[in-house]
């Protein structure tokens, strides 16, 4: 008899993000996690051997690790009843024209294709399992930038994928690590040549329709020296009775003198199990730059981590996490400094309201060979109300004498002397608060370009909305 998942969730009227499509696919696999399945989505995909045997490896890992003994409670997640494999019913096209109607509608929705038009250079989009759409400028392909769905990666570009695919995120690492090396399906290529500089952003949005699937997309991206690129993420998907599962992973690999720039904005609804692994390697005088943003899921567990491999390497992490009534988000970033004259910078932001739980858990290691290493780490948490919950837990781990190293955090409660003044000058409440809290974040919305920016500025106001207070 099928076990039956029965869970309540407590989520806002978040609009556009909600609108569900009818469930249509070319191929679906059975619910659940065997070799058989697993051998069955290769084939689909038409997969080399090596990347087949690398999935029933990374199976046997999964099988032979536990679930992390720390962070919030993630024992609801069961696989059985997970679908890992659903491809809609289109194939990758180059023409938002030819995309399925629905598929198209949904993406106009979000304001992709306009997003495109105006401010990218180039844009992915999935749907589901796989790609749907995928484009890029001609003259970033004339420069050789290349930009391309996963799994048209590995058949073109077979070599590169080769020597890079998780080897920053081996499937060992964790359980769900091991479980994406099994399943993971989608995502993103980009490879930057020596020297080029891609002065406009390329993105990639994924979006999740069906009830009770999983999303496993896998985004590699490679910037060679002296090259610099800014690559940006959405994610959402509409509410469901049922769980879903999110257990993408991104490898990042930012060779000498290079710089990438990783802008993310999570927007999962409140059935959304967000279990997402990303990691950059960082070679000498090269910078990696987070900016991140999570919203939105039942439960959040997301610390990219950077790897300072070379001397002069430099990490910088940007992040903001409002956690809401039924919601825990338990996210931060990990800084290895492996290397002399490595620095690193670390700004986190969270705001909690309605009993919502926020965590920043964060690590920062100084290898002994680390010299002269510099990190600075400020975290900021604002509680919206009594009920809410916010922790701070760092974990700093020096192993030379000659560091400068950073702390600070700070906890309170929104200002009731704030929204007082605010109120004498004739401003409601709800919006003397809504301003605080815009404040609070405005650190990070300037980070992020214009329209990211105020699609998180409309993210905050929904979760405001008649709620506060």
């Amino acid at each position: 008899m099928e076990k039956k998942q029965k869970t309540y969730i407590e989520d806002i009227d978040r609009g556009i993000y909600d609108i569900k499509n009818e469930v249509r696919y070319s191929y679906k696999a059975e619910k659940g996690l065997t070799p058989e399945i697993i051998k069955e989505m290769s084939k689909e995909k038409n997969e080399p051997q090596w990347m087949t045997e690398f999935r029933l490896h990374s199976l046997e890992v999964y099988h032979s690790l536990d679930l992390p003994p720390w962070g919030p409670d993630i024992s609801e997640v069961d696989m059985e009843n997970i679908i890992t494999y659903i491809r809609p019913d289109t194939n990758l096209n180059t023409s938002w024209k030819d995309v399925p109607e629905d598929i198209k509608e949904t993406f106009d929705r979000l304001g992709i294709p306009k997003a495109e038009r105006e401010a990218l250079a180039g844009v992915g989009a999935q749907y589901d399992s796989e790609v749907v759409y995928h484009s890029i400028k001609q003259e970033l392909v004339d420069q050789g930038v290349i930009y391309t769905d996963m799994e048209t990666a590995i058949h073109e570009y077979e070599a590169i994928v080769k020597e890079y695919f998780m080897k920053a995120v081996p499937p060992k690492d964790h359980k769900f690590a091991a479980l994406h090396g099994a399943v993971w399906s989608g995502g993103s290529f980009v490879y930057v040549p020596q020297g080029i500089r891609v002065e406009i952003p390329l993105q990639s949005y994924f979006r999740l329709n069906a009830p009770g699937a999983g999303q496993f997309e896998h985004t590699l991206i490679v910037v060679e020296k002296g090259a610099s690129l800014h690559f940006i993420e959405g994610c959402s998907a509409p509410m469901h009775s049922v769980i879903n599962l999110h257990a993408g992973c991104v490898e990042l690999f930012v060779k000498e003198d290079a710089t990438l720039r990783y802008s993310t904005i999570e927007n999962w609804s409140r059935n959304m199990y967000n279990l997402n692994t990303k990691r950059a390697i960082v070679d000498k005088n090269a910078t990696i730059e987070w900016v991140s943003g999570s919203f939105g899921s039942k439960v959040s567990m997301l610390y990219p981590m950077s790897i300072l491999k070379g001397e002069g390497a430099r990490a910088e992490f940007t992040g903001i996490t409002f956690a809401a009534q039924g919601q825990t988000l338990d996210t931060g970033t990990k800084v290895i400094h492996a290397a002399p004259y490595t620095s690193s910078n670390i700004n986190s932001k969270s705001i909690s309201k309605g009993g919502g739980v926020a965590v920043y858990r964060g690590v920062v290691k100084i290898a002994e060979n680390a010299h002269h290493s510099k990190s600075t780490v400020t975290c900021e948490s604002l509680m919206l109300d009594n009920a809410s919950k916010s922790d701070t837990i760092p974990v700093i781990d020096i192993r030379n004498d000659e560091v400068d190293l950073g702390h600070e955090a700070k906890i309170g409660r929104i200002s009731e002397e704030a929204i007082f003044y605010l109120m004498s000058r004739g401003i409601s409440e709800e919006e003397a608060k809504a301003m605080i809290v815009r404040g609070f974040v405005e650190p990070i919305t300037k980070e992020l370009p214009l329209e990211y920016a105020v699609e998180l500025n409309n993210l905050i106001n929904l979760e405001l909305e008649g709620t506060i207070g």
